[in-house]
């Protein structure tokens, strides 16, 4: 009797134990930044956002602060929404906060090569290394030549169909990035690489949308479940599918380029040539390769169409920057890079863009390999940090009006910010990353902003589109797609050349670009030849 009583208080200790250990799992624990209530065992994933997340972060931040913490499962999530915490945590505590947190469906995807999310250790330093290599501002200064045509083509696309300006942007962005990265040039949106780009470039960033696919990495049992029952697991398979069919063909098409000895100076060139060097294999080049277009191109037209689209909601700023950019370059020749420090207001203007929309609202979270602490607050090791980008750049605290678009903000003060308050840890770089995930392409993104900013505020005017009466129709400058990557859906909208001169010199220096894109219009199939060959006709 003894030895059954015994056993049952053993059983029972040992119930109670488990049971208080499950109670535990999603509470928050003592010293963790406050947040919003928990549940048992779910902790915050039952009020998770499913999409546009920075939304909800913000409203978080308002209510807890600029840090503040989420439990999902019997994982810990540390929002930022503060840029002196990013500053501090990100930049001067690299050190413990550039690992990634667990994403098994971004590593079903891209086999853990992916040199954005991968996890802190050799795989990732090596592709760093190889990219910073090859992504140097000098190496990119070569490339200028043909990031200037291409925005000569992008100017002349837009004056023969205005209508077309959304593609006509993704081409532009895809096109530089292919010709850069693999010596290959998409004269045309319906180019099969661009179009095939954009396809996997949709789904794969609704894929990896904070809240769009189940939690499986904080409930790991959802892992097992059959692909016929788990739509992310048929989709993972697809994107890898289309991914691996555009970026491994591309880099077979530049290796075989090399070897019949047609070189033009392109980064996978580079990357072939020093695989040894690097200590890189076929697929880690690959991978490496598709991460840069993704970076480059994604980012690029969704930033230049956010840009337009606030230029036909905000009339008063694009006429400031028309008539300091007539006077400063004219009417008589198209900018160049070398404007661009006597074009305060449209550096404002580029500025308040990447604050207005930053395409990156919550940024590719983090992950902490190391115990914390910041502002009394413990962090834990293995805690996945979101940077609010979106929440920051768009606090009443720092910024007068947030939720317009003002660049005479800039004009006030250095980071935009009320004059008077302290703006010393903003940086408008944000959107580029932050401590040893800061983007290896920044350079080469930077410049494409720059000059086609210019090119376009120099060239046209952009209005409301109108109603079959007649009538502006308003855009929604809060119209944006779902994905981890924010821009506008597509919008319609009137544009115009700004002077008869103004348009022929972009005829002109359209036909001059003709033995830059020369050099890159390799293996093109009929019908962008044939698109070649009338475009460039027409301007004769």
């Amino acid at each position: 009797m003894a030895t059954l009583l015994a056993r049952t208080l053993i059983v029972l200790c040992a119930v109670a134990v488990v049971a208080r250990k499950i109670r535990k799992i999603g509470a928050r624990d003592a010293g963790f930044p406050p947040g919003p209530p928990t549940l048992p065992i779910v902790g915050n994933l039952y009020m998770f956002p499913k999409e546009f997340a920075h939304y909800k972060f913000t409203e978080w931040a308002r209510q807890y602060g600029g840090i503040y913490s989420l439990k999902l499962g019997p994982g810990t999530a540390i929002v930022l929404t503060d840029a002196a915490a990013v500053k501090e945590l990100m930049d001067k505590r690299s050190a413990t906060t550039s690992d990634r947190p667990p994403m098994h469906i971004g590593a079903l995807v891209t086999g853990g090569l992916h040199l954005v999310l991968a996890r802190y250790g050799d795989t990732w330093r090596t592709l760093r290394r190889t990219a910073h290599a090859i992504l140097t501002p000098q190496a990119t200064s070569r490339h200028l030549p043909i990031q200037l045509a291409e925005a000569t083509q992008l100017l002349h696309d837009i004056l023969r169909t205005p209508q077309g300006f959304y593609t006509h942007v993704q081409r532009y962005s895809s096109s530089v990035i292919f010709s850069v990265l693999y010596g290959k040039r998409a004269p045309r949106y319906e180019t099969p690489e661009t179009t095939a780009f954009f396809q996997v470039e949709h789904e794969w960033e609704l894929l990896m949308e904070p809240g769009a696919t189940p939690p499986v990495d904080m409930i790991p049992l959802l892992k097992l479940v059959p692909e016929r029952w788990s739509k992310w697991k048929r989709d993972s398979r697809r994107v890898r599918a289309l991914q691996r069919a555009l970026y491994f063909g591309l880099l077979d098409e530049t290796a075989e380029r090399v070897r019949k000895g047609e070189h033009n100076g392109s980064y996978m060139e580079e990357v072939l040539a020093r695989q040894e060097e690097f200590g890189m294999n076929r697929e880690m080049t690959g991978y490496l390769a598709g991460v840069l277009i993704e970076a480059a191109s994604e980012t690029t037209s969704s930033y230049l169409n956010s840009l337009i689209l606030a230029l036909v909601a905000y009339p008063d700023a694009q006429k400031k920057a028309h008539e300091e950019i007539d006077r400063v370059v004219g009417q008589h020749r198209m900018p160049t890079l070398d404007d661009l420090g006597r074009l305060p207001y449209v550096q404002a203007i580029i500025l308040e863009t990447h604050r207005f929309r930053p395409v990156l609202p919550l940024l590719v979270p983090h992950a902490t390999i190391a115990v914390e602490e910041y502002q009394g607050y413990i962090i834990p090791e293995g805690a996945t940090i979101f940077i609010n980008a979106w929440g920051i750049f768009h606090d009443p605290a720092l910024f007068d009006s947030p939720e317009d678009f003002i660049p005479d903000r800039y004009l006030l003060t250095e980071n935009g910010t009320k004059p008077g308050v302290d703006g010393s840890h903003l940086r408008s770089t944000l959107a580029f990353g932050a401590g040893r995930r800061f983007c290896s392409g920044g350079h080469l993104a930077q410049n494409a902003i720059k000059i086609n900013a210019m090119n376009l505020l120099w060239a046209f005017d952009f209005n409301p589109a109108v109603d079959s009466n007649g009538r502006p129709i308003k855009v929604d400058t809060f119209a944006y797609s779902k994905g981890a990557t924010m821009g506008p859906s597509p919008f319609k909208c009137n544009i115009t050349p700004r002077s008869k001169e103004k348009a022929e010199i972009i005829e002109r220096e359209f036909l001059e670009a003709a033995d830059t894109f020369s050099k890159f219009e390799f293996g093109l199939n009929p019908e962008d030849q044939e698109f070649v060959t009338k475009s460039r006709a027409q301007d004769h």
